[in-house]
């Protein structure tokens, strides 16, 4: 008859903390995977961040905000004027990669002021 799950996991849990104990290889006797992720963002250039803003159909203003910059700073890429930063790149990047969403997430941050 098989264990229970549970205590399956427990008796798995004690062995690892055994293995650590004594010092041994945990890569030999458990099953260990290093994930990496491609996180390398694309280069954006003037005209790259203006059809990303587009996508959203934002101002500079609103596209500042949504990226958490200055309107000047995002001014400054749409007049190659400095590049953005690799965080604000990567955040471009998937606003590329699945428009409709960010731009739904857009609408629903949106507050009616007035």
């Amino acid at each position: 008859m098989d264990k229970p799950k549970g205590k399956k996991i427990v008796d798995r849990l004690k062995d690892f903390a055994e293995t650590l104990q004594r010092s041994e290889s945990i890569t030999d006797k458990f099953t260990c995977r290093t994930i990496k992720l491609n996180l390398e963002p694309a280069t954006y250039n003037a005209e790259l961040v203006k059809e990303t803003r587009k996508l959203l159909g934002a101002s500079q203003a609103i596209f500042a905000q949504f990226l958490g910059v200055s309107v000047k700073t995002v001014h400054d890429w749409e007049q190659s004027r400095k590049p953005p930063r690799d965080v604000a790149c990567r955040l471009m990047d998937e606003i590329r990669r699945d428009p409709d969403y960010w731009l739904n997430r857009l609408k629903e941050l949106s507050v009616a002021t007035g």
